[in-house]
């Protein structure tokens, strides 16, 4: 029979690893997330309001970036889930505080994984008939080729109220709970607002607004948001 000393100590060692397990996969979400962007970046990825013929330019040149970013992203979904899971998890631990807005964040983060499912399944399907297209003696965009760019861009801009969503759920149940403090509240609070703002525009930003960076800039919020959550439960 276990003594009552070692059955205090089990679910503070539980949830000591559970902790460690969310934090890193916060950091590990982020980190991925980070370094897609940069790939982006360096390829010289266009807005959605470029021409079409550039768009199929941009796929055709870059299949192998496209590649690496699929598995980038084949890597991080899953850790998202274990991230607004495992947060749930802890909060409910925790006295229960914050329950609901976990459970909130847990069920936009689900939506948000399907959605960014959708949104890389196209933009694979972009590189695939991009290289095709390339190869043939037209080497010119299809109308189905613009179709696929347009419900890609439309995926996309209607992810970002999602992405608010799971950032100011997540982020008033960490706080609600005592696993983050006032200032990391108010950032995931900040970011998830200019995501939900940027999503109510998001036909414009289909189209290509400048709108877009509106969003970028509550996304960063919540990837500091969670390199310092992340943090915070590994160390803690």
């Amino acid at each position: 029979m276990g003594s009552p000393k070692n059955t205090a100590t089990t679910p503070a060692r539980s949830w000591f690893v559970r902790g460690r397990l969310v934090g890193a996969a916060a950091i590990a979400f982020a980190v991925l997330v980070v370094t897609e962007n940069v790939l982006f970046a360096v390829t010289g990825a266009l807005p959605y309001g470029a021409p079409i013929e550039e768009v199929l330019a941009y796929y055709a040149a870059n299949r192998d970036a496209v590649a690496i970013v699929s598995g980038l992203v084949a890597v991080y979904l899953p850790l998202l889930l274990v991230f607004v899971t495992g947060l749930h998890g802890l909060v409910k631990r925790r006295g229960g505080a914050g329950t609901d807005w976990s459970r909130l964040a847990l069920t936009a983060g689900a939506t948000l994984s399907a959605i960014f499912v959708l949104v890389n399944v196209l933009q694979i399907g972009l590189a695939l008939s991009a290289s095709a297209l390339a190869a043939s003696a037209l080497a010119e965009p299809t109308p189905a080729f613009g179709l696929v760019w347009q419900i890609h861009a439309a995926a996309f801009a209607l992810a970002l109220p999602m992405l608010g969503t799971t950032c100011i759920g997540s982020a008033l149940a960490a706080h609600a709970s005592g696993l983050t403090p006032a200032w990391q509240r108010l950032l995931g609070m900040v970011g998830g607002s200019l995501l939900l703002a940027a999503g109510l525009g998001n036909l414009a930003i289909a189209d290509g607004s400048p709108l877009i960076f509106v969003g970028l800039l509550g996304f960063v919020a919540w990837l500091v948001w969670l390199l310092a959550t992340g943090v915070r439960l590994v160390r803690s």
